[in-house]
């Protein structure tokens, strides 16, 4: 990740480090509408290269284990796993989400 990306984490880190907890379906819903928008912007143009897929599903990752918090068990805690996080999205990932994106921007061959 370059420059462009470092003022973005910064700003997801200071959204969910707020000292008020928030709901954990009010933090998703607000990495999905403004985070993830800004993320992606023009994403419909990008190379999906492999690393550019690891990088941004690291980074969303990161965000999700912020907002849903670790794991509680019998007198310890860990951190949730990507599979785990996984199923609490749905399989609605930032990955699928481009993809998604670029199928609606795809105008129909008349001919």
């Amino acid at each position: 990740m370059g420059y462009a990306e470092a003022p973005m984490q910064i700003t997801c880190i200071f959204i969910f480090k707020i000292q008020q907890p928030l709901l954990k379906s009010l933090k998703l819903k607000l990495y999905r509408t403004v985070i993830r928008p800004i993320l992606t912007y023009a994403s419909e143009t990008w190379v999906l290269k492999e690393t550019i897929i690891q990088k941004l599903l690291v980074f969303e990752r990161k965000i999700l284990r912020r907002i849903f918090g670790p794991m509680k068990e019998i007198q310890t805690c860990r951190i949730k796993t990507n599979e785990e996080l996984d199923k609490l999205i749905k399989h609605k990932n930032i990955v699928n989400h481009i993809k998604a994106q670029r199928l609606k921007t795809q105008v129909p061959m008349e001919g």
